[in-house]
């Protein structure tokens, strides 16, 4: 027989093939488009940005994707293959105890950055929207926990990432759209050729899944905190998908990076042109990526 939840499942997941069905038909009717191919877009508020966001979280937090409003076509994305709403992590109630959003007014984007620390199961996602019109025409999400995220440790970034000031910055202090993906850009390609110069800030710090460059105390700078350590070379970052925010001096490269194909997202905080912090979600597919845990992260993956 039956139990209530199974009942409950059933009813909710046939009403959302009832209304998801016909947009989800019009994304197979349109093709497999790349994972982080980039949009045009244009025309967009930051309050509606906003409101598509707000309305991902509450779908997330009631594992209803009903709750989004969607353009006539949709298509998902997770972890950088073609997926559907109904199978994917938006399917699951998580408990999200820190978010935060880029909203690209210009490509019609947001980026949010989402940290669940549920000790049943810790998330941290990176989830793109992309808007035509008032609705979401595409969701690109990457999932990482401690199975599939690298260095991962979600109660390192909750601290972290929280603590950090990413506030607006004032309006005529602020760097253009082609500045901060300049810079970003910058970051990127240095991976594969030492010779770029990078706008490095002083002090800078890098969240990587959950390691954290900083010396200091969360949210306090140190002369010593800087994000040129640990650059690895001869690593190809492609496929890049910006979506900026002058507002807030931030920028977010959705990539695939090195010869693995890892679906990755960095994001960038950069003031007066210099790159002061970076977040890194990078989807592994085996655990840690096939590198050992630091040992500062070893007694989170030793507890599982």
């Amino acid at each position: 027989m039956a139990s209530n939840r199974d009942r409950k499942t059933g009813s909710r997941g046939a009403m959302l093939r009832g209304l998801l069905g016909s947009a989800l038909a019009g994304a197979v009717l349109l093709g497999a488009a790349p994972a982080f191919a980039q949009f045009g877009g244009g025309g967009c508020t930051r309050e509606m940005l906003q409101t598509s966001v707000d309305q991902y979280l509450q779908a997330q937090a009631e594992a209803d994707p009903t709750k989004i409003r969607t353009g006539e076509w949709v298509q998902y994305f997770q972890d950088g293959k073609e997926a559907s709403l109904l199978t994917g992590i938006v399917m699951t109630p998580l408990k999200i105890d820190f978010h935060r959003s880029l909203l690209d007014t210009q490509s019609c984007q947001s980026f949010t950055e989402v940290v669940v620390t549920d000790p049943a199961h810790p998330y941290v996602l990176g989830v793109a929207l992309q808007n035509r019109g008032p609705g979401v025409g595409q969701i690109t999400t990457l999932v990482t926990d401690h199975d599939k995220g690298w260095l991962f440790n979600a109660a390192n970034t909750l601290k972290y990432s929280k603590a950090e000031d990413w506030s607006p910055i004032p309006e005529g202090q602020r760097d253009s759209r082609d500045a901060l993906i300049a810079a970003a850009s910058a970051y990127l390609d240095l991976f594969n050729d030492k010779t770029v110069q990078v706008p490095w800030g002083s002090p800078c710090a890098r969240l990587e899944g959950g390691l954290y460059t900083g010396k200091g105390a969360p949210g306090q700078a140190t002369p010593q905190d800087s994000c040129n350590v640990g650059v690895p070379s001869g690593v190809k970052i492609t496929d890049r998908r910006f979506i900026v925010d002058p507002e807030l001096g931030a920028v977010t490269a959705l990539v695939t990076f090195g010869d693995n194909q890892l679906p990755d997202a960095h994001t960038f905080r950069i003031e007066h042109g210099k790159i002061r912090y970076v977040h890194t979600i990078t989807v592994c597919k085996t655990f840690n990526c096939g590198f050992k845990l630091p040992e500062q992260l070893q007694q989170t993956a030793s507890a599982k």
